[in-house]
């Protein structure tokens, strides 16, 4: 009865998409958290070079739009070059598996009796996964690819803009929105709220340790403003 009852409530648990759903979780904290950091040191250093907020604002909008595209653009590159890779190995795959199938059969069974498996039951198992279907058995164990949920460019290249946006408009309407005597300041306190959420789920999913995590989050966050901010007041007073 318990048995029967696990089975039922383990049936609805997405096991084959945690780890695809996590990744991209991550991939949008860390997003979000370049967003925070890059916007939060324009703007900063800006803002020490002058009081203007048409200035600051203009800064802080390119470095969002500049940050988000390019952001986006690299995930495009990066996982279209990755899905191309796959699809000449699975090509490869299929023609193998065309043209030497008893080969690949055993290919596969020594890969589970690696990992364990007697040899019997390895052969056993490698038969009948074959049998079911061939290129996913085979494309899995040998290669680590789903060749029926391969990544997405676009998915990638929006997910990083819109986490990237969304990071960069905390310190942007930090600064946007408080008067010029503490500006700076609400920019910093609103960065540093930010920066401890995106260390905490960070690490959350990662299973690190999340004080650790939000210290060095908080810490690089704290001296990219400390920085930009001194090289913005230096160029405003050597300009001046």
């Amino acid at each position: 009865m318990t048995e029967t009852m696990g089975d039922a409530v383990h049936a609805h648990e997405p096991h084959e998409d945690l780890g695809g759903k996590l990744n991209w979780l991550r991939a949008g904290v860390l997003g979000a958290n370049d967003g925070i950091v890059s916007v939060a040191g324009i703007v900063v250093g800006v803002a020490g070079a002058t009081t203007d907020s048409t200035t600051i604002l203009t800064a802080g909008i390119a470095g969002l739009v500049a940050g988000a595209f390019s952001m986006a653009g690299g995930e495009y590159v990066s996982v279209s070059t990755q899905r191309d890779t796959e699809r000449a190995l699975l090509r490869l795959e299929k023609q193998e598996l065309k043209t030497m199938p008893e080969a690949e059969e055993r290919e596969l069974a020594q890969i589970y009796q690696d990992k364990g498996l007697s040899p019997e039951l390895a052969k056993q198992v490698a038969r009948e996964l074959t049998e079911n279907d061939p290129l996913q058995a085979h494309a899995e164990a040998e290669l680590g690819i789903d060749p029926d949920n391969l990544t997405s460019p676009w998915q990638a290249a929006w997910a990083s803009l819109l986490a990237f946006s969304v990071g960069a408009l905390l310190p942007l309407l930090a600064i946007a929105w408080t008067s010029v005597s503490v500006r700076v300041w609400a920019c910093a306190l609103a960065v540093v709220v930010g920066l401890t959420l995106t260390g905490f789920v960070s690490a959350r999913l990662g299973d690190a340790q999340v004080g650790r995590a939000i210290v060095r989050n908080v810490g690089v966050g704290a001296l990219t403003m400390l920085v930009t901010y001194f090289v913005g007041v230096l160029f405003g007073t050597t300009v001046g």
